[in-house]
């Protein structure tokens, strides 16, 4: 037989991965991947079968955990897509971190893939592009933008990782002008008016140069000047903070809400538009693939989805394999300890093992400057995750970096989430204040929190401790129904870590310790607990999809199409009276699309949306101000009744004032919780309180209503760093001095008060002469005297004995006649 030559194209072969359809059938033909892909997993069986027999719909969404496959799921899928003609194929991720470990997986199945959009193999359908968000997602995106059409089209998309993309879409059709761009003198001189008669006193507090405050501009100031502002922009289009994106938002600016501040003007749609980018919007198949979104719903504000496959994700039948996570709030457990006392007990433990702390800011990440080895940010993330991976680096510290970060094994073994997450956009501030005390409000916190916990756990046989650090984090989580959000399995290890902390024979922060190291060391009968919850644990029975978010893109895609009377009606009809604080929010949205057709008839709805929600826009007519009566109980009766309808445990009282308490700090750019904070803790001290320039647009930051005719006239400056205090400043407190006499009468007595670092006032500024300053060190005395009081009638499980409480209040100086003497300051001029 020596040199006969065998013609092998001529042998009957058959299905291989390059024919195949089946996504089962493509994994098995796959003739160059490694060894560990022998067999797939049973997740990802079924979630191929499940996609399969769902191919042909436009959207599909998939559900999976993090370490359970997802990478090679979505590889093998957008294989069949091809393999179906159904190309050219894209795969995308939120970052260039990911792109790398995309393409890693890709090389160990043996699947053909590319970083270059213009490769042929790609156009042709023969490999799969890979590239982060921003490379398809910007105003001059490669694939074509708006009337540009697609000049890369795609046949199927996969955007892993879907909720990780969100933040990036946002600031890519968010403007933001900065004041040195001509274009804000211009802009700012056209809304001035109509930002004064909403908040007045911010509005000036900008004209000054007060980083802390921002005003939205009422829209029927927007539409009617629709087109001067659209001139302005486009003189400046070329101005780098306009460049890129205008030619994303320049068609949907009609829609959009616009917010003022004095460092910068930024401007957003209500939803985005990503009709803008035609090749993602008009592709045949679309995938979209997340690990820890607990509600799809906001996938349609982002990318329009409003189908059925909202309400019927993908997902494997059973959820469990996510690795054993011991998840622990220590000052839920002992509300006395303290952030530093946490911070000394994760260095002690970082001397063995990589601890990996998630702060929200800057600000935060100077809390942990002394004990870390490692800061990460965007220059330094890719080798410090792999000095991770590699090697025992100690405490590291990530900010806001809460997802796109993969710490497996021993990369991540105690990981600690500090901190309430941020929100960088005003857009998202003013929702933020518009929505406080609306169950809406702590739905994205959750879902940042569970990603932010998904890092360090990245498969079922890794583990890893989790700490939920800082009072007002654990305070979102802890109270309400906010521990209901996350997703099945993190409920699940949350009540067995809770089982376990019930054991505990006291709780110091020594016997907190011992308790991480059952999950540290692996001991055995935790480990088994730990995989027992997660044992057969399917996803949740489906509660609905959030139909206001839904209601909200409807409403904007008919507006976008000059069918405003319909958009109104949807959102009219979606509000409900179960949460009145988001009725007034959508009645207001409602009103912005009436007041294209009817202006009469969009400031009646502003006024009913007011009745709702204080902090909406105020209607043109004005909203009467009501005036905030003394108290018309003793205090201490005022404390029981309060703390009876809001908490109802003791400890969810300590929990709560230790979340608010911390948002009473000195800080730029905190002044709107600051206030909120001022408010509620009036409350929990048994006097009347409310914020009259938020509710109404004049009057002072807050007004406490002491009893007997007493009250505070408070003005909060708690961002200031000023020396001393300057004349807006002192203005701003006479002027609300002279509101209080108009809407008060004779009988009525007022102390005004200043929030502010210093008690001295300019040369040229003048303040009545009751006028009193609470600094730094008075807020920090008041503090520990309203935490003092708290526990002291916790501990003793008095909540509503009047009479402990009176004398609680009286041992800790916080009746009436107390708060100006003990916690206050005489300013001085020189």
């Amino acid at each position: 037989m020596a040199g006969f030559k065998l013609d092998l194209n001529k042998l009957s072969v058959g299905t291989d991965s390059n024919t195949a359809s089946v996504p089962r059938d493509i994994f098995t033909a796959l003739p160059g991947k490694l060894a560990k892909f022998q067999y797939p997993r049973d997740v990802q069986g079924q979630v191929w079968e499940e996609w399969y027999n769902r191919k042909d719909n436009s959207t599909n969404i998939i559900k999976m955990n993090t370490g359970s496959g997802k990478t090679a799921v979505g590889l093998i899928i957008l294989k069949s897509c091809i393999n179906d003609g159904v190309g050219p194929a894209v795969y995308v991720v939120p970052d260039s971190y990911l792109v790398e470990q995309v393409l890693e997986e890709a090389l160990n199945l043996g699947i053909a893939v590319t970083q270059d959009e213009k490769s042929q193999k790609f156009l042709a359908g023969k490999e799969i592009l890979v590239v982060n968000i921003h490379k398809v997602v910007n105003g001059r995106s490669v694939f074509g933008v708006g009337d540009e059409g697609s000049k890369i089209p795609i046949g199927s998309i996969i955007i892993d990782d879907a909720h990780a993309c969100l933040s990036t879409i946002e600031e890519q059709f968010t403007l933001s002008i900065r004041r040195e761009n001509p274009a804000y003198s211009d802009l700012f001189r056209i809304f001035e008016s109509s930002m004064i008669t909403q908040f007045s006193s911010k509005t000036l507090e900008i004209k000054s140069g007060d980083r802390n405050a921002y005003v939205r501009v009422p829209f029927w100031k927007w539409q009617d000047d629709i087109n001067e502002i659209t001139s302005i922009l486009l003189r400046n289009k070329e101005n780098s903070d306009l460049s890129f994106k205008w030619p994303l938002v320049k068609e949907n600016l009609k829609s959009s809400q616009c917010i003022v501040s004095a460092g910068k003007i930024e401007i957003s749609p209500h939803c985005i538009p990503i009709q803008m980018i035609p090749s993602l919007f008009n592709a045949r198949r679309k995938i979209f693939m997340t690990a820890t979104l607990v509600d799809e719903s906001i996938l349609a504000s982002h990318f329009g989805i409003t189908d059925d496959s909202l309400i019927n994700p993908i997902t494997p039948k059973a959820i469990g394999d996510i690795g054993d996570r011991m998840i622990l709030m220590p000052q839920v457990i002992d509300p006395n300890i303290t952030d530093l006392d946490i911070r000394n007990m994760c260095f002690e433990i970082s001397k063995k093992v990589n601890v990996v702390v998630i702060v929200p800011s800057e600000h935060r990440k100077a809390f942990w400057l002394d004990v870390a080895d490692e800061v990460l940010g965007k220059g330094n993330i890719h080798e410090g995750v792999q000095k991770l991976r590699n090697n025992h680096v100690g405490l590291v510290v990530l900010v806001n970096r809460y997802n796109g970060i993969d710490l497996p094994n021993s990369a991540c073994r105690l990981l600690v989430i500090d901190g309430m997450p941020d929100v960088r956009r005003l857009v998202d501030k003013v929702t933020q204040s518009m929505l406080l005390g609306s169950q809406h409000t702590n739905d994205e916190i959750i879902q940042k929190i569970e990603q932010g916990m998904g890092r360090g756990v990245r498969s079922s046989d890794d583990y890893c401790a989790v700490l939920l650090l800082g009072k007002a984090l654990t305070g979102a989580i802890f109270l309400g129904g906010s521990l209901d959000k996350f997703s099945p399995a993190t409920k699940k290890q949350i009540a067995l870590s809770e089982s376990l902390v019930s054991q505990l024979p006291d709780t110091t922060l020594a016997t907190i310790k011992s308790a991480l190291e059952y999950c540290l060391s692996q001991d055995p009968d935790w480990v088994m607990a730990s995989k027992s919850v997660l044992t057969n644990l399917e996803a949740a029975k489906r509660k609905g999809i959030d139909v206001d978010i839904v209601n909200r893109r409807k409403a904007y895609d008919l507006a976008s199409r000059n069918m405003s009377h319909d958009a109104a009606r949807i959102l009219i009809e979606g509000a409900h009276a179960d949460d009145i604080i988001y009725q007034g929010y959508l009645k207001e949205h409602a009103a912005e699309y009436i007041n294209y057709y009817d202006k009469t008839e969009a400031q009646k709805m502003l006024k009913s949306a007011s009745n709702d929600n204080y902090r909406v826009l105020k209607p043109l007519t004005g909203v009467q101000y009501l005036k905030l009566e003394g108290a018309a109980l003793e205090q201490a009766k005022q404390c029981c009744n309060y703390y009876k309808y809001n908490f109802p445990t003791s400890n969810h009282l300590v929990v709560y004032i230790n979340a608010l308490l911390e948002k009473l700090i000195f800080m730029e750019e905190t002044s709107n919780v600051f206030e909120d904070a001022i408010e509620n803790v009036a409350k929990i001290i048994g006097f009347n309180s409310h914020r009259p320039e938020n509710d109404t647009g004049k009057g002072p930051d807050d007004l406490w209503s002491l009893g007997d005719g007493e009250y505070l006239v408070i003005e909060c400056k708690n961002g200031a760093s000023s020396p001393k205090i300057n004349k807006h400043d002192c203005n701003q407190l006479n002027g609300s001095g002279e509101w209080f006499i108009e809407k008060y009468d004779h009988t009525s007595r007022f102390t005004p008060l200043i929030i502010h670092p210093s008690t001295k006032i300019e040369h040229a500024a003048s303040l009545r002469e009751t006028s009193r300053v609470m600094t730094v060190n008075d807020l920090d005395k008041f503090k520990t005297s309203v935490s003092s009081f708290i526990n002291s009638i916790c501990s003793a499980n008095k909540m509503h004995d009047e009479s402990f409480i009176r004398e609680r209040l009286i041992a800790h100086n916080l009746r009436a006649q107390n708060i100006v003497r003990n916690y206050t300051t005489a300013f001085s001029r020189n």
